[in-house]
């Protein structure tokens, strides 16, 4: 029986030690028991088990079936064991038969205690997971008592493919399981418009991490490329690889306190605190390595303009199209730039704030981290003010608090690639938008095409100074 409470710190179970003259003496279990007979189905035999055992009174009606265990002990004998949950009972649990139980107690379903009967603990990782089936068969030698060495937990999946519907397939769970343990919860925090899928992972013995199963092999290829290359020099400031795997394109990675700045509102001394960590931030990805000369033919991506227009023109204002042909132009113009490494998508969704520094008191001590990587390959530094550019927009407090960061000023080179760029970003994101149908990402684009505009209405230079 899983008799389950919930409380402000999570989810109770029931847990009784075992004492006497009874197998597993001095381990955790829960109240439990045999049929009484073939007349007896398993509700009937939980009710009068419970009863016996704790003193509590169930209603049938309040039984649920929660996961079924095919377990064998290090004896060699199996049986099939129903674990069935219960969360309404009149009466208050206790110790009804103290001739084999010396304690009861509630347990957090996150933290069993480590003194607990193998089985029971593999029947409860079972059911914290959402499986419906499991085996567990043990060794000769194995003991009796929950080993985690020793784990022989095999969850079966279901028809479909998955233990519970908020998890990847097995491949993924079992690599997972490989690389950090059992785990005992999966939540899908993936992006609405990626995609690559992200769970957020807590493991049976504690411990909570992410797991990144991408949508193509370059995406996957980059973002390993990138927390083996640089992401660990910037220490609690990235995610660390854990486990990678190249069939499955899934990765294992370290969880990085904080949340996300994207709709964040701060004050705007807190901004600027805020905005000048990000350019700290972005001078260490960028300062990794080395600066290379740029490959030869590697400017601004002018070869899709053409598509990317034809694309978008239905949801372009009139001089929209004129101004990134006129960027198009003169991108062959723009002295071509030192490449390092570069996160590829830095912008706030991937921009995270500890908790103080995203909240409204007097210490303006801030910490910035960055995750995503999968766009992450080498270019010119401003390729990674591309999108976090628009957080600025109608704030030179908050770009000047990056630069300061950052620790120098854009060349003037820079400055014009930055419109370029940003230029040709926006109508690629207005012809995904209207292709995918998301009006939001046509918008923004949209928003940015027009800031552009009106900050720089005259042509670029030849020689990249923005006017």
């Amino acid at each position: 029986m899983i008799l389950r409470r919930e409380t402000a710190n999570g989810p109770q179970v029931l847990l009784s030690r075992r004492a006497g003259q009874v197998y597993a003496a001095g381990q955790w279990h829960l109240p439990s028991g045999h049929l009484d007979g073939p007349h007896e189905d398993v509700v009937t035999a939980l009710i009068r088990e419970a009863r016996e055992e704790t003193g509590v009174v169930i209603d049938p009606a309040d039984v649920r079936s929660a996961v079924t265990v095919h377990h064998r002990s290090p004896g060699g004998a199996s049986r099939t064991g129903h674990f069935l949950e219960v969360q309404r009972w009149k009466g208050e649990p206790e110790v009804a038969e103290p001739d084999i139980c010396d304690a009861m107690d509630w347990a957090p379903l996150t933290a069993l205690p480590a003194q607990m009967v193998a089985y029971c603990r593999a029947g409860l990782d079972a059911y914290a997971v959402g499986a419906r089936l499991a085996v567990h068969f043990q060794l000769p030698g194995d003991s009796i008592a929950f080993d985690p060495c020793a784990d022989r937990l095999r969850i079966v999946p279901d028809v479909t493919g998955q233990a519970s519907a908020a998890r990847p397939d097995a491949a993924v769970v079992e690599f997972t399981e490989r690389s950090v343990g059992r785990i005992g919860h999966w939540t899908d925090t993936s992006w609405a418009r990626e995609a690559s899928r992200v769970w957020r992972v807590h493991g049976v013995q504690g411990g909570t991490w992410y797991v990144k199963v991408h949508q193509n092999e370059q995406f996957h290829g980059r973002e390993v490329r990138g927390l083996q290359g640089w992401a660990w020099k910037l220490g609690p400031a990235a995610p660390r690889l854990v486990a990678a795997d190249e069939t499955l394109r899934a990765v294992v990675l370290t969880a990085v306190p904080g949340r996300p700045l994207h709709g964040t509102v701060l004050a705007p001394e807190r901004e600027r605190a805020v905005f000048q960590r990000i350019g700290v931030l972005a001078r260490r990805i960028h300062q990794s390595s080395p600066p290379r000369p740029a490959p030869a033919g590697s400017g601004p991506a002018v070869t899709k303009a053409d598509r990317h227009l034809a694309a978008a023109r239905s949801h372009l204002l009139p001089g929209d199209e004129e101004f990134i042909r006129d960027l198009v132009r003169q991108a062959k113009d723009v002295p071509p730039l030192e490449w390092v490494e570069t996160h590829g998508d830095f912008q706030l969704r991937n921009i995270l704030s500890t908790p103080d520094a995203a909240d409204e008191t007097d210490d303006l001590e801030v910490v910035v981290a960055v995750i995503d990587l999968e766009r992450s390959e080498p270019g010119p530094a401003v390729r990674d003010l591309v999108r976090l550019s628009d957080a600025w927009a109608g704030r030179p407090d908050l770009f000047e608090a990056f630069l300061a960061g950052y620790g120098r000023p854009l060349t003037a080179a820079e400055q014009a690639r930055l419109v370029i760029d940003a230029g040709l970003d926006s109508v690629s994101g207005i012809a995904y938008g209207a292709a995918h149908g998301d009006p939001e990402l046509v918008e923004r684009g949209r928003r940015t095409l027009a800031r552009l505009r009106a900050e720089h209405r005259a042509a670029l230079s030849p020689k990249g100074d923005a006017s």
